[in-house]
């Protein structure tokens, strides 16, 4: 069967070019394809995860915890720590405002009415992110006050209400005399003058920058025990009266008392002296002395009726053994302790031995 003869111009062989137009319609659905999985690739390089929308942050700060207050003199001294997060635990933006309130305590304290007719404070102090308060006590004597606190953040948002304070308001207590110092053999006499149920001792030493609590007393002497002679140390009192509710009213602190107490007292008179002769001399032994800065004893003694001469100075432990006596001939003996500043009681009473 004879083939139908090809145009002259397509080759055997060859495929047949395909029209224009279909060519077209090939690439667009080429660049579609294409389109598809760039757009797949973008999906799948994101987080992965569709879901839910995050809730806002609230952005409040913490609420306050350790509001504390006390009446010292005619001002109450208020305290709190200034909050830095929010309660999602996120950094506060500054500025960070206080909403410091004081009002009546009332009979049965309820917060909102207290909050809507409580004083509100300004002017507070803040050092190391401690804010502090002085709120003049005039108007509030003989009245018990509650105090709150809140911080409110840059975007105006409250946080609660901290812990509440109830002080009762008195007189002010009357600030004592400044006080007297006298140096003793044990230590430092502290005295002063002043109305009150107790007393603060606060001490601070040379090298310290400021003062310690170091005794709360009901009198009005303190005796400080633990002093080193020689070294300088300065001393002011503080009347506690009791307010009521559980709660004390602190005065004003007295003027300084600085004093450097010197070592001018001697170790007590040894006692129990006792002497044995020996084949070698006279054995001594007495009491020791329980001074702590107890150094040693002196000892002396006398041939005959001659004069009192030292014979050795030994260290604490309280005996001597004499080797230069001359057997048959009256001897007299007594000692002495000193301390470490170089002070030496008075001899022990005498005792005669013939050896």
């Amino acid at each position: 069967m004879d083939r139908e003869p090809l145009p002259q111009h397509v080759s055997a062989g060859v495929p047949r070019r395909q029209p224009k137009r279909l060519r077209h319609e090939q690439l667009g659905d080429e660049k579609s394809r294409l389109t598809l999985v760039v757009a797949a690739i973008l999906l799948t390089a994101g987080c992965g995860y569709i879901g839910a929308p995050l809730t806002p942050l609230a952005n409040i700060p913490t609420k306050i915890s350790d509001l504390a207050a006390v009446q010292r003199g005619d001002t109450l001294i208020v305290h709190c720590t200034v909050p830095t997060h929010t309660t999602e635990n996120i950094l506060l933006k500054p500025p960070v405002k206080l909403d410091l309130r004081i009002g009546p305590a009332g009979q049965h304290f309820n917060a909102p009415e207290w909050a809507s007719q409580a004083k509100a404070i300004s002017g507070e102090q803040i050092k190391d992110g401690i804010a502090t308060y002085r709120i003049p006590t005039a108007e509030w004597i003989g009245k018990e006050v509650a105090i709150g606190v809140r911080a409110i953040g840059s975007n105006g948002k409250p946080a609660d209400w901290s812990n509440y304070e109830t002080v009762p308001v008195v007189t002010p207590p009357e600030t004592p005399s400044r006080p007297d110092l006298q140096a003793t053999a044990t230590g430092e006499r502290v005295t002063w003058t002043g109305r009150g149920d107790q007393f603060r001792v606060l001490r601070r030493s040379g090298g310290e920058e400021g003062y310690t609590l170091a005794a709360t007393v009901a009198g009005h002497e303190w005796a400080d025990t633990s002093i080193e002679y020689g070294k300088s140390y300065s001393y002011m009192i503080q009347t506690l009266v009791n307010a009521g509710s559980q709660k004390l009213a602190e005065s004003d602190l007295s003027p300084a008392r600085e004093d450097t107490a010197k070592d001018t007292f001697a170790p007590a008179v040894p006692a129990g002296l006792h002497t044995d002769a020996t084949p070698a001399g006279v054995s001594l032994v007495w009491d020791p002395d329980s001074e702590p800065d107890l150094a040693g004893y002196r000892v002396y003694r006398s041939a005959g009726d001659g004069p009192w001469q030292k014979l050795a100075e030994v260290n604490a432990i309280p005996s001597y053994s004499d080797s230069t006596v001359e057997h048959g001939k009256t001897y007299h003996y007594a000692v002495s302790a000193f301390d470490k500043a170089g002070n030496e009681s008075e001899r022990s009473a005498a005792v005669e031995i013939v050896p």
